[in-house]
């Protein structure tokens, strides 16, 4: 097949590599401004590896550096196992995309793409080959005549990719590269990047705010917090076993209960600030001791409510419905507890018999459905 010749051909030194990218205690300030703390990070070949975190957490300065857009203040980057520390942006195999696109706009999309090939001197036979075959793998090639102001956001955005790849770099560094794109296309082009990561087989390392993006497309997430890497993780992983209150409040929704925990065998209990009494049963290992001071984490879709109370569950609070959220394909439950914390249930579709906001109901979970976590100990932020 045609991207067959994109794909990351192993040469004797990169065979021996055992990491596409790595990050040895790196760390970056600007004006005294620590930006990134300490950075160790590897990312295997071929994987999509995402850094998600929200604006001003550091994640786009851990692809600048990454990328040489940016010199390490300390540490060492190393990339298919060489030092980059002193390489230079233009030298190193990698190719950014982000998302201004940065097009030539007095360029027609096939002058876009050969442009970098144009740089390398190579023979014009070559350029058009390699040219015609990338736009056939971004399903550009009936566009190749138009220049930028003539295409639409997802079609700049194939191009950009187009120019990217050309180049066949070992890695394709994305800088929110569908940030610019409406929701439907968003969804469109997030499928099509998927698709293009596993006909590939090259290795993606994409910076987002957009978690559902981060969980849709990635094998393995890093969550930034600080200039700190809060945890990695698959995407399973990092949602259904976040280690700290950050990643369980980022990823996704959850309801948050901070208290302090007893310890009676396999069952954890913990007492919150607001008097609430929770019972746990972990689903993953717990350190020992547990630290006096914790929080619980509960999915929405882990609740439930009813009309009556549940006896046989420990974890079953009264409340009034105060508010319903209606998103389509599902509805978000706001309850009031008595205790005076409001707590968010999801379920697949909204009921149309609603109870008033002074009739009480009853908000369970099961036990193995609370995740405890808390926040790192003696760590500066």
């Amino acid at each position: 097949m045609f991207f067959t010749a994109f794909k990351k051909t192993p040469t004797p030194e990169t065979e021996t590599a055992e990491f596409d990218v790595e990050l040895r205690g790196v760390s970056k300030a600007f004006r005294g401004a620590i930006a990134v703390r300490g950075l160790d990070l590897q990312i295997t070949p071929g994987e999509f590896f995402s850094i998600l975190g929200p604006s001003g957490c550091g994640k786009t300065t851990i692809l600048r550096l990454i990328a040489g857009f940016e010199k390490a203040s300390s540490g060492e980057v190393l990339i298919q196992g060489k030092p980059m520390n002193r390489i230079p942006a233009h030298r190193r195999p990698v190719n950014t995309v982000f998302q201004s696109y940065a097009l030539f706009n007095h360029l027609t999309v096939i002058e876009n793409i050969a442009f970098g090939l144009k740089l390398q001197r190579l023979k014009p036979k070559e350029i058009q080959t390699r040219v015609q075959e990338i736009l056939e793998l971004v399903k550009m090639a009936d566009f190749a005549k138009r220049l930028p102001h003539q295409l639409s956001g997802g079609q700049q955005q194939r191009v950009a990719l187009a120019r990217a790849l050309v180049n066949r770099p070992a890695v394709l560094l994305l800088d929110e590269p569908l940030g610019a794109l409406d929701l439907k296309l968003r969804k469109e082009m997030q499928v099509e990047l998927s698709t293009l990561h596993q006909d590939l087989g090259m290795t993606f390392i994409m910076v987002t705010h957009d978690q559902q993006e981060a969980l849709s497309l990635s094998n393995r997430i890093a969550v930034v917090r600080g200039g700190k890497i809060e945890q990695i993780g698959s995407p399973a992983e990092i949602y259904e076993y976040p280690r700290t209150p950050f990643v369980a409040d980022f990823i996704g929704d959850t309801n948050l209960f901070r208290g302090r925990s007893f310890s009676r065998g396999n069952i954890i209990q913990v007492t919150t600030d607001n008097g609430m009494d929770l019972v746990i049963q972990p689903r993953s290992k717990l350190p020992s001791p547990m630290p006096d001071d914790v929080t619980v984490s509960v999915r929405p879709e882990k609740m439930k409510i009813s009309l009556q109370p549940q006896d046989n569950n420990p974890n079953c609070f009264e409340g009034r419905l105060r508010h319903v959220m209606y998103k389509g394909t599902h509805a978000y439950y706001m309850v009031e507890l008595i205790n005076g914390q409001t707590v968010t249930v999801m379920y697949p579709k909204a009921s149309n018999n609603l109870p008033d906001p002074t009739t009480p109901v009853y908000v369970a979970w099961h036990p193995a459905d609370c995740m405890v976590v808390w926040d790192p100990v003696g760590e500066e932020l």
